[in-house]
């Protein structure tokens, strides 16, 4: 078996770097925040689409719901392929726009389940 250890990569040096140079703990504390915040508004829209206005919910809240999770789910594959290496890191601007749009999508479909007009 190979020693991968010493491979250089063509730099001067042991190349030890991440994939995209993200070791920052403000890149993380970012990343987290978005991450935390969209997630927040997303439980609360799903939650909000069984429990307003009144019980049983209706098809119109759940279908609602349901397009949100499936948003929800092209961003974290977007996600696990960015922290795969997979995805250039231009992507990442796109990852935080795609969860912009998540949450004022959210925060639609909760002025929409409360009756606010």
């Amino acid at each position: 078996m190979d020693d991968f250890s010493g491979r250089t990569y063509g730099t001067s040096g042991l190349d030890n770097r991440p994939l995209f140079g993200e070791t920052s703990a403000w890149d993380r504390i970012i990343n987290v925040g978005v991450g935390g915040v969209t997630t927040l508004f997303v439980l609360v829209t799903v939650i909000s689409s069984f429990v307003f206005p009144s019980l049983p919910p209706r098809a119109l809240n759940i279908f609602f719901a349901a397009c949100i999770l499936l948003i929800c789910g092209s961003t974290l594959l977007l996600i696990f392929w960015y922290r795969q290496g997979d995805l250039e890191p231009k992507f990442r601007k796109l990852i935080y726009y795609k969860l912009a749009s998540i949450v004022l999508l959210c925060l639609c479909a909760n002025l929409y389940f409360h009756g606010v007009t």
